[in-house]
């Protein structure tokens, strides 16, 4: 793997923690706060995850990619779409197979439950997801 592609790599994976504390942050607001369901909750986390990470890669992540058209942008926000089933399928998946409301530790009266795990490992599925399509999408040229 040569060099330019490894700091892309690096910059792709910086781009998604910030996009992950971003959407994790959202879910927990939403769900603790607000009370709402965690099925509820997550596409609206995801959606605003989604904007800012759009914003990271256009700007740092993939050099050029803001000089890409229309359909280029299109395409990166229908990969999202199907990034957003992939994760609410995932997270309604964990809630029935080990449940979600189940506390694992409490740091500094931070307390950390299942659905904050089971979110965890539908973004890694997802960033997965992301990484490929985006990259196609977003070094193509027009």
């Amino acid at each position: 793997m040569n060099r330019k592609r490894l700091g892309e790599i690096f910059r792709f994976v910086a781009a998604g923690a910030a996009g992950f504390a971003v959407e994790l942050g959202v879910l927990i607001l939403l769900k603790e706060k607000a009370g709402l369901d965690t099925l509820i909750a997550t596409p609206v986390a995801f959606t605003v995850s989604v904007i800012v990470n759009y914003l990271i890669c256009v700007l740092w992540v993939f050099p050029g990619a803001k000089e890409q058209s229309r359909k280029s942008q299109l395409a990166f926000f229908l990969t999202s779409t199907v990034g957003l089933a992939l994760n609410e399928l995932l997270m309604f998946l964990f809630r029935i197979l080990w449940g979600e409301e189940t506390v694992l530790f409490t740091v500094f009266s931070f307390t950390v439950s299942l659905y904050m795990l089971n979110k965890a490992l539908a973004t890694f599925a997802v960033m997965v997801w992301n990484y490929f399509t985006k990259r196609m999408i977003l070094t193509r040229r027009p």
